[in-house]
């Protein structure tokens, strides 16, 4: 079989079969960026596709997994919201068949993050969480998740403000779940004892939160300030203003940033009105901001990995922004996914930049040693 070359600025690779055969620097005058493809910690559905409606069934799953390969998202984290013992339950055994009857989802699906049920019981951190399910930290029912998941549940968040929080992040950690803290007004002390406990990652930080804090200490500057938590941040140009990402990310530094899309159902899909079981009456703009119809309120995220990519490379370079949504989230997933390989087959986005867009212009996907044909990421 030919080798193929694939070039960008940064890179060159040769493939066979899919697999990559040499690694080698990028081509003199190539305009074009090669990155690995990109891994998306925290995503909640894509294009109409909805983990977390009732009665998600392995085809959603696998038809959500592909239109986010188009996008150059490659390797995800399905997420699971609070929701009922029954239905989050039904969500994960739902993505398990999905890996265990496709292979690309499979391929794509490094683990189920699970973000609940165990947050705030509050207004403002609970966020679109439902109040009714939302109770606290319980080993017992994350064995049965666990369970029903094929033991692919590899991340979860919580609020460790719950007496129990501190034996449930500890027996987690002890089985190589990573704990992330989010959806929460814990106080420092707190915080800190998770963190001594095993918990490892911060939530889309600056989200998920009180809207009025104390100036000084508050959880973002706690956070922030703790050397042992790795945040991610939805860096879609809504959630985050972009002072307030650069900040934050020269605070945790380059190597404990990740950027997730955090996307909903909705992103994607074309702008207009529309009506969702958590929200209600919503408005998705052609800028990907998706709000509560008539109010300032967001409504959840509806902008794909790539466009938060281009939006956080404005704010701290593109080489950084490939970091926090590539080598980043692959070194928390401790395998393969985020980098080149050799040997390996290639999941790799090749795009174009133009310095002050906020989307990328990918031109091809490979997901799995496997061609995509890109692009179909909306609005």
């Amino acid at each position: 079989m030919a080798l193929r070359r694939i070039a960008g600025r940064n890179a060159s690779l040769e493939l066979e079969d899919g697999l990559i055969r040499a690694i080698q620097p990028g081509e003199p005058g190539e305009t074009r960026w090669l990155a690995p493809g990109f891994v998306d910690l925290q995503v909640n559905g894509w294009l109409g596709h909805d983990l977390n409606a009732p009665g998600l069934t392995p085809e959603t799953v696998s038809a959500m997994v592909a239109a986010l390969a188009r996008t150059g998202a490659t390797r995800l984290l399905p997420t699971v919201i609070t929701a009922s013992d029954e239905r989050m339950t039904a969500a994960v055994r739902a993505i398990a068949a999905a890996c265990e009857t496709d292979p690309r989802a499979a391929a794509a699906v490094a683990g189920i993050h699970v973000e609940g049920p165990h947050v705030s019981p509050n207004d403002g951190p609970r966020g679109a969480h439902p109040l009714a399910d939302v109770r606290a930290p319980d080993i017992a029912l994350f064995d049965r998740l666990q369970a029903a998941a094929g033991g692919r549940i590899v991340m979860v968040t919580l609020s460790p403000h719950w007496p129990s929080a501190l034996a449930y992040i500890a027996a987690l950690a002890a089985w190589g779940v990573r704990v992330a803290i989010g959806h929460t007004d814990a106080g420092r002390d707190e915080i800190d004892r998770a963190v001594t406990a095993g918990a490892t990652l911060s939530t889309h930080l600056g989200n998920g939160i009180a809207a009025m804090l104390p100036r000084h200490p508050n959880i973002i500057w706690t956070q922030l300030a703790e050397d042992r938590l790795t945040a991610t941040f939805i860096g879609d140009g809504h959630h985050l203003p972009g002072d307030t990402l650069k900040a934050m990310v020269r605070a945790k530094g380059p190597e404990r940033a990740i950027l997730v899309s955090d996307a909903t159902a909705l992103g994607g899909m074309p702008p207009g009105l529309y009506r969702q079981p958590i929200g209600g009456d919503v408005e998705l703009t052609p800028e990907g901001r998706l709000g509560v119809r008539g109010t300032p309120y967001l409504a959840g995220a509806a902008r794909s990995l790539a466009d938060g990519v281009a939006v956080t490379a404005n704010v701290v370079g593109m080489e950084i922004a490939l970091r926090m949504a590539t080598l980043n989230p692959g070194r928390i997933l401790g395998g393969e996914a985020g980098r080149f390989l050799v040997g390996r087959p290639a999941d790799l986005v090749r795009f174009a930049w133009p310095q002050g867009e906020s989307r990328l212009a990918i031109d091809l996907v490979l997901a799995h040693g496997r061609e995509v044909d890109p692009g179909g990421d909306g609005p």
